[in-house]
């Protein structure tokens, strides 16, 4: 049938109107926004993919991302087209209801059956002639999950009920139109009709409901079952809450790590190095009750500390080298981050002198960042995500998807970064940051109105034209009321500490995205606080905990555990750690341009020097690109496992004269000694009984030249001694922290 022209579209839809049978209860109004959308939405229809794919949709068919511009759906469906989409007379025959139930090919194949409640809905609003609606129908304020919480065995299901609630006191079921996600699909999978199937890792598990933009969030315990009777002496409130979650889940922990695991363990984990012979021998013959805490104290004093961590912040700052010029803004950055954390300045005082930072380089390193991040739109974006855990990025363009941020939300943050000025200084590329005097404001692209600085979900007062806006975000960010800035930063070292967040991932916290234990996050977000945002008294209370001291070795009950920290989760040496470690075993170092000699890979300054090192490029060293800890590479690959058998630069650190291997095929002492010595410094022990006999054995082998005579008995002793380095340096044991 044709397609009726635009003008005979709407006389047939008068005509059918003045001779329409008066109404049923069938008939009642249908609403654009409280019954259409919900079922364009939860049909899919305006997914990313489909027709609210950025750059016009598909097909010239534009609808907004999850229905949050009802008004622009509206237009689009009824009037765009010439009204083509809706045939009212015959409303079966509307393109929008013959592609949606494939009775016309649509690339999106059948999004509604005509048996379903939602096409007969689609069907009579088309037949009442598209309504837009009344502007006194009540308006969607909440949706309430039933239940909100509950305790599922694994394996079993729980039905949940959605419940839409109006301004008018009105709720309404919608159950079969709500959009349902899980946080963990390998923990619990969530269907269309809202039905939660539990799998058989035990846990905490989260389920997103969304209705209209409105969210909730179902959570669930999902028990082991086993009983929990032998724990470990709690040493602090992280040992507390965790202990109180093994109890709940019913999942037992592992036994409490040995000490060499304990010293290989922390100090990895703090100092971003192996101990060393010396340290590994002090610390197994101590016999103080509380020598880990001397261990955790001596390496928090200690210069690998700061050059550690300084490697982890400085890549999520973007300290990025692109030309030749920027090297005295990243050697100076650099040292700004490194000594402030030796000094121990507390982190809100670190964000504030970025935040705030103005002046030049030379006086004032923290200007580097606005050196490498210029748009005040990225600036909002890094801020937010780095030090709040909050993901702006999607409500520049629309409503954020899965919290409560609006486009206005996200210029008004950008409002305080608006007045900051430049001007170029003597030095090629180098700017002078200043604060230019005026009222700050951003512009939403979308409604063209001139917003005012604005905190996530705070009012910060009004600003004059002499302040610089940004002190007044410093302000607020380290406010003991954030909900945010504490939140942030103990959720991100947890994971540095444990390998997973309580938060996952550790910059996305939000509503729809709970906690796993939330007492315990609460806890350390309280304890950081009232510390005055003391770094090092945050790490020394999670490491002095015996849940970060259990083994990795898991036991009958806790094997499949992912997210209760009933045992170690082992993790593998990052690119710079590696490297570093590789060098200490083998007695070998790494030359670095523009360093000084014996510069360790955890010391360098910026991501200038990965291009230079296969090495680093293969083990997934950031280059300093996002603000993302997921551009740090930690997946193991085929290049990684080649490099490390057979790549020359491994060969050459094996054979490096004054090496290890060298040093010990010529060295008087007896054998059992030396062997003893790589085993101490790859895995902070000393080989097992059956582990030495065959290193001896493997020592004292003769090698045999091309004519089948042996070779010198040295020589052949230093061949052996790098084939047993390099035996260890390939297991697991080495690669991991564990």
């Amino acid at each position: 049938m044709p397609t009726p022209c635009f003008q005979c579209f709407w006389l047939t839809l008068l005509m059918a109107s003045f001779f329409a049978a008066p109404a049923s209860a069938a008939d009642k109004p249908i609403s654009f926004v409280n019954d259409v959308s919900p079922v364009i939405t939860k049909a899919g229809c305006n997914m990313g993919i489909c027709h609210a794919k950025a750059g016009g949709g598909q097909r010239g068919f534009q609808l907004s991302l999850l229905g949050f511009e009802p008004r622009d759906d509206y237009e689009s469906i009824v009037n765009e087209g010439k009204g083509r989409r809706l045939f009212p007379p015959e409303a079966a025959r509307s393109l929008i209801l013959r592609k949606a139930s494939g009775d016309t090919p649509h690339g999106g194949g059948v999004r509604l059956q005509k048996d379903s409640e939602s096409y007969r809905l689609l069907k009579r609003w088309i037949e009442q002639g598209a309504p837009w609606g009344s502007d006194s129908e009540p308006k969607l304020v909440a949706v309430e999950v039933q239940p909100s919480s509950d305790v599922i065995p694994m394996k079993g299901s729980k039905q949940l009920k959605a419940i839409a609630k109006y301004d008018d006191g009105s709720v309404r079921d919608v159950t079969s139109l709500a959009l349902y996600e899980s946080n963990t699909e390998a923990m619990v999978h969530a269907t269309d009709g809202g039905l939660v199937e539990v799998q058989d890792i035990p846990g905490k598990i989260a389920v997103m409901v969304r209705y209209q933009g409105k969210v909730s969030v179902f959570t669930a315990a999902v028990p082991l079952g086993a009983t929990v009777e032998k724990l470990p002496p709690a040493k602090n409130f992280v040992d507390k809450h965790s202990f109180a979650n093994f109890k709940q889940i019913g999942i037992p922990p592992s036994d409490v790590c040995d000490d060499s695991t304990f010293l290989r363990r922390v100090t990895l984990d703090i100092a971003g190095r192996l101990p060393t012979v010396e340290e590994t021998n002090a610390f197994l013959a101590n016999t103080d009750a509380d020598k880990r805490d001397q261990t955790i104290d001596a390496l928090l004093r200690s210069p690998q500390y700061a050059d550690y961590f300084a490697s982890k912040w400085t890549p999520l700052l973007k300290n990025r080298r692109d030309v030749k010029s920027d090297i005295t803004a990243n050697f100076a950055f650099h040292a700004w981050i490194r000594d402030s954390l030796l000094a121990n300045v507390p982190y809100d005082q670190i964000v504030r002198e970025l935040l705030a930072a103005t002046g030049t380089v030379v006086g004032n390193p923290p200007v580097a960042w606005y050196k490498r991040v210029k748009d005040p739109k990225e600036q909002l974006e890094d801020i937010a995500q780095l030090f709040l855990g909050v993901r702006m990025q999607c409500a520049q363009c629309h409503h954020h998807p899965f919290e409560r941020w609006s486009q206005d939300d996200y210029y008004s943050f950008a409002a305080f970064f608006s007045q900051i000025g430049r001007k170029p200084t003597g030095i090629q590329g180098e700017d002078m940051i200043f604060h230019k005097r005026g009222v700050a404001t951003a512009r939403n692209v979308k409604t063209g109105v001139a917003l005012r600085p604005a905190a996530l979900g705070s009012d910060v007062g009004e600003i004059s034209a002499d302040d610089d806006p940004r002190l007044r975000l410093a302000d607020w960010m380290s406010s003991k009321d954030n909900p945010f800035f504490a939140k942030a930063l103990v959720n991100r070292y947890w994971k540095h500490f444990f390998k997973r967040g309580l938060i996952e991932p550790e910059d996305d916290i939000r509503d729809t995205n709970p906690p796993t234990n939330p007492e315990l996050l609460a806890a350390l977000e309280k304890h950081f606080i009232d510390s005055g945002f003391d770094l090092k008294s945050l790490i020394r209370v999670m490491v002095r905990s015996n849940t970060y001291q259990l083994s990795a070795l898991s036991n009958k009950h806790n094997a499949n555990d992912r997210q209760n920290y009933s045992h170690f989760y082992p993790r593998r040496l990052q690119a710079e750690v590696l490297l570093d470690a590789i060098n200490d075993l083998t007695g070998a170092t790494t030359s670095f341009a523009n360093l000084p000699a014996g510069t360790r890979a955890i010391a360098l300054p910026d991501n200038s020097y990965n291009k230079s090192s296969t090495f680093l490029q293969f083990f997934g060293r950031p280059n300093s690109q996002s603000v993302c800890e997921c551009e740090r590479v930690q997946s193991s690959s085929l290049a990684q496992r080649l490099h490390m058998i057979n790549s020359n630069e491994i060969k050459t650190k094996l054979a490096t004269s004054g090496g290890r291997a060298q040093t010990l095929a010529s060295s008087k002492a007896p054998l059992e000694e030396r062997i003893t010595e790589i085993y101490l410094v790859a895995f902070s022990r000393k080989p097992r009984s059956e582990e030495l006999t065959t290193a001896m054995d493997y020592i004292k082998e003769p090698i045999l030249d091309a004519g089948g005579k042996p070779i010198a008995e040295s020589t052949a002793t230093q061949q052996n001694f790098q084939d047993l380095i390099w035996a260890l340096m390939n297991t697991k044991e080495f690669l991991f922290n564990h």
